[in-house]
């Protein structure tokens, strides 16, 4: 079913009536089938574009030439105008001055536009240069009738032309040359020389010389062509370098057996003319046209072949309309593509590509009969001429519908490169290129051309599908997704899953045949390059879970691994390893990508099977793996499994202690468990070297116990006591073990004199009792100074004599001895200093102090005798409210609260006693214990204000770190010095 879209566009070309010289189908405004919009705002300008030049001649024009932008005619009978198209308001005009009735026959005008050769009728030549009014006759070219001059491109100048070739009406050919200098004296002709060098005939009769090119190849060979009514000739040869100045007589007497001598043809309309383009200036000509009577001559050129310059030559004739007898063609132009044929009232432009009439300008009568048609190598520009008028072509853009033709000619190359600027042609180009290639069974091709086309996808797809070309497919598919843009996220997806579905099938075709293994490892490297493409890595990786079903599906678990790795899902990898038994190659996966948490979880399934890889790999990992989460797999198999799998656990726990000095308890509590179950000779050491002190300990001290008395290590049970400070359970228990490990441990508590001697009476005891050895029970004596032999007396049996301890006995008596003597020492030096004591009591009642009436207080400054005050031993003075309120601000909390309960007290004594006006004379008593209680009063208030001074005292010492501001008052008190 057509589309509404599709459907106008056909109502667009069924409207519109088609035109036989239409350019272009595409012109129509509308959508075309490749979904590119084609829609031309404006009318586009014609190749050939004419105009008129202002130009109103004062006589008829004869003859015209134009070359690098000067223009020459001849007007009239002996007129010669010139024009530099630079300064076309300059022109110039010189009169030949001939009193004969000849007249101008032909101009020749150089390459340079310096150059004027003018031939007459009356067989003379006479030369105008550029720079000069002068006209100078050819004299050596008398006699000759001039119809046709190939300049020299590469040694002409605006002086001098250089050696050049004169073709004449009598087929002869000269070599001459012309100079712009005026001469010697003996010699002031412009012509240098002037001699034959060849001859042309046509049915053996000599033919006039109707054009004659000469061109310079690659390594000095020159070309030279020359052409008569029905003839072509060709010249090859080479001209030794610094000999160009001789001339070109040596090409032709050169042996051209490799090149045909000329090529001809039957029909002669009385003359020819070629014609060369030339793509840029000063290079050599790559096609050339020859017009004769059997039509036009096209080909190119070609200056390597040796055979013949000309190569892929071909003959386009006449269109019907165009009479040899009556409307002949005048004059050729060549441009890139196009030649021009002037006729005498007409233009016509033919294709070269295709032979086809592309434009046709008629000329109104009224300018009169077309005479001669001349391109400007220079500008591009083509001059056409009348009798009354001048005009001009530009030629624009030539080659925009070049590639339509190219198309229509099956030569897609060409036709790409020119509609490179043109997108919705480009994609016409590719599909008309992919339509081709498909009818040819080209399917690869077609579908590569395919890919780049914007035509409906779903056709293209079925067109293979169809035909059963999934190769085909598949390559257009991948073509298409690497056009993809990465924001079309749900084509990419579309593409790449179909794609995958056509390699898995593929895949799966090849494997059932053996014959095929090679173009398998082949489609299986591209399908991996196609999963591993980085471009289209993010649609892989949010679609995995589809592509691995699709692997699944097929039963290709190789590529399914080789795409779990490209997508970094090393837990499936590993998955299939470890479910196909391949450890090792799942361990190699896991060392080299060395994900943690891969690590835990696969862990113990390898430890069961390569242990000892394992623990190589976990110590290769180092600090980062936590080796708590690794106990699991280690707890597992160290209490199931081999021997070998317990030494690798136990090599692993000692690598995190000794190595990585991992402080976790529950790595020392299980590396301890395994000490002791399997390698109790490690256990003692690891235990001593692990500390003594709680602080140093990683490992459960209660857990070491435990498992130690479980096994029944006793003296790791003591060496944990000891940590522990049970230094009785300690000593117990070495006492089942060593006499001598007891006593390290009674010695321990260095602090506790009382718990020493304990422990030692404990090891006595031991020995007395349980070993019944009298001398190790006085070497206890020995090793420890707190036992006397009074303490172990007891531990003996009364059938022990004394002889065995006599010596322990006197030398205790000796001790007590020496001990009363110290006491009584120490008693006579107490009595003395107690009575020294008393003396300066005594003493220190008698004291008095003298206080002048002048001396005032050392606090407020005003006389001191005003009111009640202290005197200090140090010399300050101090009323007592003075004092009071500057020890205040140094008392604690708790002297601050006693002072201020004893003033409360003061107080109320004081009221009590004043309202008593008369005592009775039994309240006699209770006086006399308030007057008691009051002076206790106030000499509890001087302990607390008056005990030292407050300026020389201790108090006053330990305040010297306060502030001398209160920070609270800080600012209230900064602001007062502002």
């Amino acid at each position: 079913m057509a589309s509404i879209l599709d459907e106008y566009e056909d109502s667009q070309n069924t409207r519109l009536p088609a035109h036989p010289h239409n350019r272009l189908a595409t012109t129509n405004i509308g959508i075309t089938h490749s979904g590119f919009v084609n829609v031309r705002l404006e009318e586009e300008k014609p190749i050939f574009n004419k105009q008129r030049i202002d130009f109103s001649p004062p006589e008829k024009i004869n003859h015209f030439a134009v070359c690098n932008n000067q223009l020459c005619m001849s007007l009239g009978k002996d007129t010669i105008l010139r024009i530099d198209l630079g300064k076309p308001d300059q022109p110039n005009q010189v009169e030949l001055g001939r009193k004969d009735d000849s007249k101008v026959h032909k101009l020749f005008l150089d390459p340079t536009g310096s150059h004027l050769v003018i031939c007459l009728t009356s067989s003379e030549c006479v030369y105008l240069n550029r720079n000069t009014q002068k006209i100078r006759s050819l004299s050596r070219w008398r006699g000759h009738l001039i119809e046709s001059v190939g300049w020299n491109k590469v040694l002409g100048t605006e002086v001098t032309t250089g050696p050049i070739l004169v073709g004449t009406s009598q087929g002869i050919i000269f070599e001459a040359e012309i100079s712009a200098s005026e001469g010697s004296l003996f010699n002031t002709n412009p012509d240098q020389y002037f001699r034959q060098v060849h001859s042309l005939e046509e049915d053996g009769k000599p033919a006039p010389v109707c054009c004659l090119e000469v061109e310079r190849g690659i390594e000095s060979k020159y070309f030279i062509i020359a052409t008569t009514r029905k003839r072509l000739f060709q010249f090859v040869g080479k001209v030794a370098e610094g000999s160009e100045q001789q001339g070109f007589s040596s090409i032709f007497s050169q042996n051209q057996e490799l090149l045909p001598s000329f090529q001809e043809f039957p029909v002669n309309m009385g003359y020819s003319e070629i014609t060369f383009y030339t793509s840029k200036l000063r290079t050599c000509p790559k096609a050339f046209a020859w017009m004769m009577g059997n039509g036009v001559l096209y080909g190119q050129l070609d200056y390597v072949r040796p055979d013949s310059l000309l190569s892929d030559v071909q003959v386009w004739e006449y269109t019907p309309d165009i009479d040899l007898h009556f409307n002949k063609p005048i004059s050729i132009v060549l441009t890139q593509f196009h030649f021009l044929l002037l006729l005498p009232d007409r233009v016509k432009a033919i294709c070269t590509l295709n032979g086809q009439v592309v434009h046709e300008d008629v000329f109104p009568e009224k300018f009169g009969t077309l005479k001669k048609m001349i391109k400007d190598p220079a500008g591009g520009l083509v001059w056409i001429y009348t009798e009354k008028a001048v005009f001009r072509y530009h030629i624009q853009r030539e080659a925009r519908d070049v590639w339509q033709m190219y198309m229509n000619m099956n030569k897609f190359d060409l036709a790409k490169e020119y509609c490179r600027d043109r997108p919705e042609c480009t994609d016409m180009v590719l599909a008309r290129e992919a339509e081709h290639c498909f009818q040819n069974k080209r399917y690869l091709e077609s579908a590569k051309c395919y890919a780049l086309t914007q035509n409906y996808f779903e056709e293209i797809a079925l067109k293979f599908i169809e035909a059963k070309q999934e190769e085909a497919l598949k390559e257009f598919l991948l073509k298409k997704l690497n056009n993809l843009k990465p924001n079309e996220k749900t084509q990419i997806t579309l593409l790449a899953t179909w794609l995958t579905e056509l390699y898995l099938n593929r895949l799966g075709l090849l494997e059932s045949d053996n014959s095929k293994n090679s173009l398998l490892q082949l489609t299986r490297d591209e399908f991996r390059r196609f999963l591993g493409s980085s471009k289209h890595k993010e649609c892989f990786y949010n679609n995995r879970d589809t592509i691995y079903d699709l692997l699944a599906s097929h039963g290709n678990v190789d590529d399914m691994v080789y795409f779990s790795v490209i997508m970094q899902d090393y837990e499936r990898v590993i998955s299939h390893h470890c479910q196909h038994d391949d450890y090792s190659a799942a361990l190699e996966v896991l060392s080299k990508h060395c994900d943690e948490k891969l690590f835990y979880k696969f862990s113990p399934v390898l430890m069961q099977h390569i242990p000892k890889k394992v623990v190589d790999a976990w110590i290769q990992m180092g600090n980062r793996l936590d080796p708590k989460k690794l106990i699991p797999a280690l707890v597992n198999y160290s209490q199931m499994g081999s021997t070998q799998q317990i030494n690798e656990t136990i090599r692993y726990m000692e690598f995190c202690v000794y190595h990585l000095e991992v402080k976790e308890e529950a790595i020392h509590n299980y590396l301890l468990s395994l000490y002791a179950k399997y390698k109790p000779d490690s256990l003692l050491w690891y235990l001593e070297q692990a500390g003594t002190q709680v602080s140093e300990i990683n490992y459960d001290l209660k857990y070491a116990l435990r498992l130690c008395a479980e096994h029944g290590y006793l003296q790791a049970c003591v060496l944990v006591y000891k940590i522990m400070e049970l230094y009785e359970e300690a000593v117990d228990l070495a006492l089942q073990v060593d006499v001598d490990l007891a006593k390290s441990c009674a010695d321990l508590p260095e602090d506790d004199e009382e718990l020493r001697k304990k422990l030692w009476l404990k090891i006595a005891r031991h020995v007395v009792q349980e070993e019944k050895d009298v001398k190790k029970a006085m070497n206890c004596l020995s090793s420890c100074n707190l036992l006397k032999i009074e303490d172990i007396l007891p531990f003996f049996p009364d059938f022990v004599t004394i002889d065995h301890f006599k010596e322990a006995i006197c030398s205790s008596l000796e001790e007590y001895n020496q001990h009363i003597e110290e006491l009584k020492h120490e008693m006579e030096e107490a009595t003395e200093s107690a009575k020294r004591i008393r003396e300066d009591i005594l003493e220190m009642r008698n004291k008095y102090g003298v206080v002048e009436s002048q001396e005032k207080c050392a606090t407020c400054d005003f006389p001191l005798l005003n009111r009640p005050f202290y005197l200090f031993l140090c010399g300050h003075m101090f009323h007592y409210d003075c004092l009071l309120q500057e020890v205040s601000t140094h008392l604690y909390t708790h002297e601050q609260t006693k002072l201020e309960e004893l003033q409360k007290k003061l107080t109320g004594v004081s009221l009590t006693t004043k309202s008593r006006h008369r005592p009775k004379e039994d309240d006699a008593v209770s006086l006399g214990i308030n007057h008691v209680s009051r002076e206790q009063i106030k000499s509890d208030i001087d302990d607390i204000i008056a005990c030292e001074c407050v300026y020389c005292g201790e108090r006053m010492i330990k305040s010297i770190d306060k502030p001398f501001i209160d920070p609270e008052k800080f600012e209230e008190e900064r602001s007062t010095w502002l």
